[in-house]
């Protein structure tokens, strides 16, 4: 937890969630501060625990404190000013720490996903080259020895791995390259907003980011309505949170209903977000003074919906890429090894 980042979501889940059993206990922010500086050996995280401890023994409330920092995002920021002056400072804290566990889960599944099949189409090319440069030259040595040469589409393979074998360095300049392009991809904040664009448009996850992102927005507004926020600027600050511009503009519609006087369910509904059943337990939710409570539910909903779709998508990609590799081996081998049958039954 370095000064002038902003925090990951497992850091901030890391720090609302002690911070909430500390708060909980009856125990001063300031104590508990000084209780998570004994415990920290991160030098990252005690310079912000420092930092902390420094504002509030001042005089700073938590939020001033936090704000200060600079590294607490802005949805965080907000929702702790707003449990501060509500007292309910550690059920908000322990709402964020939920909020961004389940970012955490989200994130480790988007991730596992993605992993896999670069690592086996990485695993792919590797054992295709090694065969077409290595391999099928030994065999067209054999075939050479016995009088003979390869053919058709063992020889355009073989030609091909000739050009490859000459152009090695090339080969090794694009490798380096599309290792630096996964690095932008998978750890930079505007390669993976890149990323997310592409993933929320490709046919096999688009509805799965679709409904991560109903997740988002469902989890988002349950923490809104708790910490007593006013639903139209929640809605700004979920939007921020929801990175996904198909939500984003139902989000926009949730909005303009709301500025004609419709109340927040009949906005839901209007937006599109969920299902009749869903917009009803909303809507009396709402009545019985339970929305945030509806929204979690939802929240927690969606998020078995998404990771079923993401084992759904694991399962269509992990045996197709399988295949993929089994036929193109099979289809280099078989074109070596059925001609070289085919001469050695000639010599016997």
């Amino acid at each position: 937890m370095a000064k002038q980042r902003k925090l990951s979501s497992e850091e901030l889940a890391a720090f609302c969630s002690q911070f909430a059993m500390l708060t909980h206990a009856a125990i001063t922010p300031l104590e508990s501060i000084r209780i998570l500086l004994s415990d920290t050996k991160d030098e990252g995280a005690r310079a912000l625990l420092l930092t902390l401890n420094e504002s509030i023994s001042q005089g700073d409330s938590l939020y001033e404190a936090m704000e200060k920092t600079g590294v607490f995002p802005p949805y965080v920021l907000n929702t702790i000013r707003l449990g501060e002056q509500s007292g309910s400072t550690d059920d908000i804290l322990n709402s964020l720490a939920q909020y961004y566990e389940r970012e955490v889960s989200i994130k480790e599944s988007i991730r596992s996903a993605i992993t896999y099949p670069v690592v086996m189409i990485f695993m792919m090319v590797v054992v295709i080259l090694v065969l077409i440069t290595k391999v099928l030259p030994i065999f067209n040595q054999v075939f050479i020895q016995l009088g003979s040469e390869m053919t058709g589409f063992a020889s355009s393979l073989l030609k091909m791995g000739n050009g490859l074998n000459t152009y090695s360095l090339g080969i090794i300049i694009f490798l380096v390259i599309c290792l630096g392009l996964y690095i932008f991809f998978s750890k930079t904040s505007a390669g993976k907003k890149s990323g997310m664009k592409f993933l929320a448009w490709f046919f096999l996850t688009k509805r799965f980011y679709e409904d991560v992102a109903i997740e988002r927005f469902a989890s988002g507004m349950s923490l809104v309505l708790r910490a007593g926020l006013d639903t139209y600027k929640g809605l700004d600050m979920v939007k921020e949170l929801v990175e996904h511009k198909k939500t984003q503009a139902r989000i926009d519609v949730c909005k303009e209903s709301i500025k004609e006087q419709a109340s927040f369910p009949e906005a839901i509904k209007e937006a599109g977000f969920f299902s009749n059943l869903n917009n009803r337990l909303i809507d009396v939710g709402f009545r019985s003074g339970q929305g945030d409570e509806v929204m979690n539910r939802i929240a927690d909903e969606y998020s078995v919906r998404s990771e079923k779709k993401m084992n759904e998508i694991i399962s269509v990609i992990e045996p197709t890429l399988v295949i993929i590799l089994s036929v193109i081996v099979g289809l280099i081998l078989l074109s070596v090894i059925l001609p070289l049958m085919g001469i050695l039954s000639n010599i016997g």
